[in-house]
């Protein structure tokens, strides 16, 4: 195979630390794609639309390079928890996951040279029941910001965790171990 360039269409952090796992070089072009999801679109179906919708709007730009879009979501009650918008949403999503299992969907897309690929990676999270006094020590740290459903499991809300069911990297934004082996089979498409 001859090297391609490869471009993570996201600004996740976390993202970027994971996937130095499977490339050693790539470049970050954080989309900009429209993440709003109207209609009768399931809710699990939702992070691999809008996982397509910044791949794609990337790869437009870069077709000759492999672009990788991703969108994480926490999904509780058939809701898709997306990222807070204030403090009191936050409380609210978290009050939403004390005590309970919920899961976490990560949608990911491929695209190079006008060829997609997409798929979804699930894992079950359970939370222990969590206190008020739990619930805002945790607010008051601001890790809760730009993070599906309020948390980041890799950070202090890792002392909320009970158990989890699957792929740890997909609840931090990226199932590395399936995102690698859907590279090699698109590339050998």
């Amino acid at each position: 195979m001859s090297r391609i360039d490869v471009i993570l269409a996201s600004a996740s952090p976390r993202r970027q630390e994971l996937l130095k796992y499977i490339f050693e070089n790539f470049k970050i072009i954080p989309s900009d794609a429209d993440e709003t999801v109207v209609g009768e679109i399931p809710v699990d179906s939702r992070p691999e639309l809008i996982a397509a919708r910044k791949a794609e709007s990337v790869a437009a730009e870069y077709p000759k390079s492999l672009v990788i879009g991703c969108d994480t979501a926490v999904i509780a009650d058939g809701l898709m928890l997306g990222k807070p918008a204030d403090r009191e949403d936050a409380v609210r999503m978290l009050k939403l996951l004390s005590g309970r299992k919920h899961r976490v969907i990560t949608g990911c897309c491929l695209c190079l040279d006008g060829k997609e690929r997409r798929f979804s990676v699930t894992t079950e999270v359970e939370f222990y029941p969590l206190g008020g006094g739990e619930i805002e020590r945790y607010i008051s740290t601001n890790d809760w910001k730009d993070k599906a459903g309020a948390y980041g499991i890799q950070g202090e809300a890792n002392l909320f965790v009970r158990g989890i069911s699957g792929d740890y990297n997909n609840v931090v934004g990226l199932p590395c171990a399936e995102l690698n082996r859907q590279i090699k089979k698109f590339l050998a498409e």
